[in-house]
Formats: structure tokens, sequence, C-alpha cells
């Protein structure tokens, strides 16, 4: 499958989905949602995709390998000149939109973070379910430096991950945080040398993919409710789920495997 600003590849029931701009650090432009939003459309039509990754690219130079998530919206097109307003208001709902899908989306998504994320790339990456960031990689909210705002839902998800104290620090100064760093703030859930990141990334999106479809797709569901609804909701909403996790033939295999001591063969039926 081709595409003009991402790669996409299937490996074993995992999607990678490569941001692919390496020669302007995978900044992000209109086709880049476009393109975005068609590969996730077809890894959710893929009955064999269980998983999604969601990477940079690199690119040498010097003789040096440099890595990238993505470097935020690419500027130089932004100063162009070129946008009237509502080409600006078409931009950013394509932006919301690519993020919205990112949360949304039925199977689980990994954002792997391989190198410097800005902006709308630490926007997509906080709409993954997981990120995983290479030790050297770093993520800034750039936009108050910049006389503009975050977006992409991360005003949301922000203050869920971090705290809503430290959410007001890193998006009120900009400042700069590595992969460690990430861990430990509760951003990132771990980080690794880059040359192991992709490993370590496919070895989570691995063991999802090995999981019963239809009981992930309820999980996320479930855990991304809004903290509003009270117990005895969240309790109604558990016991559908339940129910209707047994009637799949996926339910009956789980049952079969643990008496058979065998790992499940699950077909998202």
């Amino acid at each position: 499958m081709s595409y003009e600003t991402i790669l996409y590849e299937k490996k074993g029931g995992v999607a990678i989905v490569r941001l692919n701009r390496p020669e302007r650090m995978n900044a992000v432009i209109e086709q880049m949602y476009v393109d975005l939003n068609d590969a996730l459309a077809v890894a959710g039509d893929d009955g064999e995709v269980r998983a999604v990754l969601l990477t940079g690219s690199s690119r040498m130079k010097d003789g040096v390998e440099k890595h990238a998530f993505c470097a935020g919206a690419d500027l130089k097109k932004h100063d162009s000149g070129e946008r009237t307003h509502s080409d600006k208001r078409a931009y950013i709902l394509a932006a919301h939109e690519s993020c919205r899908r990112l949360h949304a989306f039925a199977k689980p998504v990994i954002a792997a973070v391989n190198g410097p994320a800005r902006g709308a790339g630490v926007e997509m990456a906080l709409c993954a379910d997981f990120i995983l960031m290479a030790d050297t990689a770093t993520v800034a909210f750039t936009e108050t430096g910049l006389g503009t705002f975050v977006g992409g839902g991360a005003t949301y998800h922000l203050p869920k991950l971090v705290g809503l104290a430290r959410a007001k620090e890193l998006v009120y100064t900009g400042r700069v945080i590595d992969g460690p760093e990430a861990v430990e703030l509760g951003m990132a859930i771990a980080s690794w040398p880059v040359a192991e990141l992709e490993k370590r990334a496919m070895e989570l999106a691995g063991t999802l993919a090995a999981k019963a479809p239809f009981s992930l797709e309820l999980a996320k569901r479930r855990l991304q409710q809004p903290a509003t609804l009270d117990l005895e909701s969240v309790l109604h909403l558990e016991a559908e789920g339940i129910l209707a996790c047994m009637d799949t033939e996926d339910w009956h295999e789980g049952i079969r495997s643990f008496a058979e001591k065998r790992a499940p063969v699950f077909k998202g039926k």
C-alpha cells in the first residue's frame, strides 16, 4: 500500500504506520492527515490487524542517522501566506479528526516516539493507548513560544497522564523532556535506546495482538469512558460487556484453551 507521506506495512497482526517526511523531520502537512486517516481505516477494516504501531522515520545526515517522530506542523508551509481563514480552519479540523480517530480506534494503538516530537507530533502520540520512547527522543509543547495553541485533545489527555499542575507546567513553558523523564512523569510507559525501541514496541504490539480483539475493544471503550459516570452506571456497562463476550466464539476458545493448558487462538468472532 503506497502513500505520499507515510509508510504502511503489516507484520503478523500488527499494522506499522510510519510518518515519512524525513527531510522535514516528519513535519505535518494536510496530506499526512489524509494518509493517516486512510491507513487507520484500512487497519480498522483488516481482520488480520490486531494492533497499530505509530512511529517516525530517519535519514542519514553527515554520516549519522537522524531519527524523528514528528516535528509538529510544517511551519514553512504555515508562513507561506497561501492559506485563507477557511483553509486554516480546514487544516485544524483535519488534524483533530486524525487525533479523534487515533483515540477512538477500536484496536490498541502504540506510539513509538523515536526522535523529536513537537506540537502536533506530541498530540498524535497522546491519542495512542501507550507511548514508548527512545531514551534520546524528546517531546515538548512549543505552542506558547510560537504564539499559537495546543490542539488534538492535548488539554484533555495530558492532565490525565501527568496531573493538572504538571500539564500546566509543560504546556505553559514548552519545556523539553526526554524519554526517561516522560516515563517518570507518567506520559510514557517505558523508554529504551533508539536501536531497541521498535523491537520493544513490536513485542508489546505482539502481546496485544494475541489477545481477544472484542475483549480489548470493550476494555478500551470502558477505560476511556467519561469520569463523570457513577459506579452503578459503570457496573451496568461492565455487566453488558461480559455478557456480550460470553456470546462470542473467542470466549469459548478462551475457556477451552485454559482447560487444555495451551495458548488461545482468537479469531475476533
